[in-house]
């Protein structure tokens, strides 16, 4: 989640939506100019008796940031807990239960973003074996009940925390049991980010599958191959979803303005505090109205921490976060963005996807949404077939959208080869919860902490 660092008195009032859309227009890069931002997490545990290390204790959260010192980031502070690390790589945040994420940089290639994720994994590795903790790349704490988890220090997360029971019954799952992957993206213009968000949005549910990664609650499995997926079905209908508009004419910036006008609000950040206006109108705040700030009339900076409260499959501020993965493995760390940059960066590759999607009805998106956490591959799509056949079709027009950017390494390698994880899934139709299933029920003996053996 965003990791704010400060607030200004001076900065202007948002005055209409010239300015509410000021963040999207910003956000226009030409085609050279696109990057590539990659977010990833993992749960952090003791290595000796698996729990889940609070922010204070001995080798907790807080002296795992602050180690990272010595890698040359710096700390960043709300009011007296370091809540975020800040470097040359991004950002390593402070979230909900201690999860540890990596924000990365803006980065023009997959070969950077992939040594990116190496050298944050071998620097929290080597700090992990001296502090005594491990990380573990799922979708979902397989064994951790909420109670048995700790909540960090961070403002916004004890407003969140409060307001997610009001408005559905999994949110703080969402918070404290959940990890993902998330890819960043660019866009040329409206037209383009209109483009990539309908194509986005319609095959989240293919990444959902090919990246189901929790199957586990509470040491047992629950139904799902992708339940942290499911979570999000049940979080907040508010701020969640599928977003019909945006397949509807007329989508563009003003909106999505207008979208995130109606998403009730969580918070203001003042003086270093964070606000509790959880269920508050933007548009009362627009207009001088909002009740825990009588008189006072949002700011850019209060404009932008709104974006960041809500939670659809896919999310614009001033760039296109793709949201449908489960928390994984480096291989697939670095295979989620293979993906959508195949799929999105290049023309003839983004024409293709749309080609493939552009048929489907609301009513099947949804179904596919619904589908997809529970029968990965295996999900009916429309027109005929199964999520692994679009899964197959996918990553063919991904590879070539990758062969087409022509992206080397040093050893003369383009970006097509961070796709093979994917291609093996699609080949045996067998995603990774699936193989979690499959062990569980065979070499583990039902014993679901077997599930530490694949920690980072």
């Amino acid at each position: 989640m965003s990791t704010r660092e400060a607030s200004s008195a001076d900065e202007p009032i948002l005055e209409g939506m010239d300015d509410l859309t000021a963040p999207m227009r910003a956000g226009e890069k030409p085609k050279a100019d696109w990057r590539i931002g990659t977010e990833h997490e993992k749960f952090v545990y003791h290595t000796g008796d698996k729990h889940a290390p609070s922010y204070d204790e001995d080798a907790g959260i807080r002296d795992i940031l602050m180690s990272l010192r010595e890698f040359g980031w710096e700390p960043i502070e709300e009011n007296g807990h370091v809540i975020a690390m800040k470097g040359a790589d991004g950002t390593v945040s402070l979230e909900p239960a201690g999860q540890l994420e990596l924000s990365g940089a803006p980065l023009e290639t997959l070969h950077e973003t992939c040594n990116e994720t190496g050298r944050h994994l071998a620097q929290v590795k080597e700090i992990g074996e001296r502090c005594g903790v491990g990380y573990l790349g799922l979708g979902m704490w397989p064994d951790k009940t909420r109670e048995e988890l700790p909540v960090m220090p961070k403002g916004r997360y004890k407003i969140m925390m409060n307001h997610m029971p009001k408005v559905g019954n999994l949110g703080l799952d969402m918070m404290l049991r959940t990890c993902t992957i998330q890819v960043n993206l660019d866009y040329s213009s409206e037209a383009d980010m209109v483009k990539k968000f309908r194509v986005g949005l319609a095959l989240q549910p293919l990444a959902t599958a090919l990246f189901a990664n929790s199957p586990f609650t509470e040491g047992k499995p629950n139904g799902y191959l992708s339940y942290r997926s499911h979570i999000w079905s049940d979080t907040d209908p508010h701020r969640t979803g599928m977003l019909p508009f945006v397949f509807e004419d007329g989508f563009g910036y003003e909106r999505w303005a207008e979208y995130m006008l109606d998403v009730p609000m969580y918070f203001v950040f003042r003086d270093g505090k964070y606000i509790d206006a959880a269920g508050l109108s933007f548009r009362d705040f627009m207009d001088g109205k909002l009740s825990v700030l009588p008189g006072e009339r949002p700011t850019a900076s209060d404009w932008w921490d709104h974006l960041s409260t809500a939670f659809p499959e896919v999310r614009l501020k001033s760039f296109l976060e793709m949201r449908g993965a489960d928390g994984g493995p480096w291989s697939r760390i670095c295979a989620l963005p293979a993906l959508w940059v195949g799929l999105l960066y290049d023309q003839g590759a983004l024409d293709a996807a749309w080609d493939l999607v552009k048929d489907w009805t609301m009513e099947e998106r949804e179904k596919l949404r619904t589908d997809a956490p529970k029968l990965g591959l295996q999900a009916p799509i429309p027109g005929g077939g199964t999520m692994q056949d679009l899964g197959r079709e996918a990553l063919k027009i991904a590879h070539k959208g990758l062969a087409a950017r022509g992206k080397l390494n040093a050893s003369g390698d383009n970006e097509t080869g961070y796709l093979e994880t994917l291609d093996e899934i699609v080949s045996t139709g067998k995603v990774p919860a699936q193989r979690l299933l499959d062990a569980y029920h065979g070499e583990w003996n039902e014993d679901v902490s077997r599930v530490y053996k694949y920690s980072f």
